[in-house]
């Protein structure tokens, strides 16, 4: 199952051969940089390890340094581990671009971070309903989360209780998502509907 390393450029849109309107998703995948194949015998488990992007040479520290050198690449801006590569022939590196791994009608998976929204009540970080009007005096409940606690038994609030936190930042996979165009050129993906993320944040492809 092969994967690349992609940044999400925005959303779009284009239309299907039959006229229907299909909302859709711009990823640069790749080029990726083979920085490192593990092995079984020595490393303890296969992998191959991709980067992607660039930054200056100036921002590595020495063991990094090192690290590339092996490879012969240049400075990657993400450095990502893939375990579900299919017994790689590739070598340290090499070069995968996106039409290497991935065609138009392809499914795929796709993992980001989503957008962080800071601290959120139960309202917008649950979709509860709050208690109520502001009948009887409850002037500041109609966005209350309730009531959390119980009287004599248990006498304490149960681990995993819906309230308010902090919401988003967190990494999320959108599963099954149908790749509508592969632009090879311009190193672009394109697929249907929204993944997780800002724009210009990095994303995983995972191939079904």
């Amino acid at each position: 199952m092969p994967s690349l390393l992609g940044r999400k450029l925005g959303m779009s849109g284009l239309f299907s051969d039959d006229g229907v309107y299909l909302p859709c998703t711009l990823i640069e995948a790749g080029p990726c940089t083979v920085l490192q194949v593990k092995n079984n015998e020595t490393d303890g488990y296969d992998a191959l390890q991709l980067g992607f992007g660039h930054r200056k040479d100036v921002n590595l520290n020495q063991p990094m340094r090192g690290h590339l050198e092996k490879a012969k690449a240049s400075a990657p801006a993400v450095v990502s581990e893939f375990r579900t590569f299919d017994d790689p022939e590739y070598t340290p590196g090499d070069v995968i671009n996106v039409g290497d791994i991935f065609e138009a009608g392809d499914v795929v998976n796709v993992t980001g971070t989503s957008k962080g929204k800071g601290f959120q009540g139960v309202v917008k970080r649950y979709g509860f309903r709050g208690v109520g009007g502001r009948t009887h005096g409850q002037h500041n409940r109609e966005r209350a989360p309730g009531s959390i606690g119980q009287s004599s038994t248990s006498s304490r609030v149960f681990k995993g209780t819906r309230m308010g936190g902090r919401t988003g930042g967190k990494q999320s996979t959108v599963r099954s998502i149908q790749v509508l165009a592969v632009i090879q050129d311009e190193n672009l993906i394109v697929v249907k509907g929204s993944v997780p993320g800002a724009i210009n944040s990095i994303v995983e492809i995972n191939k079904n």
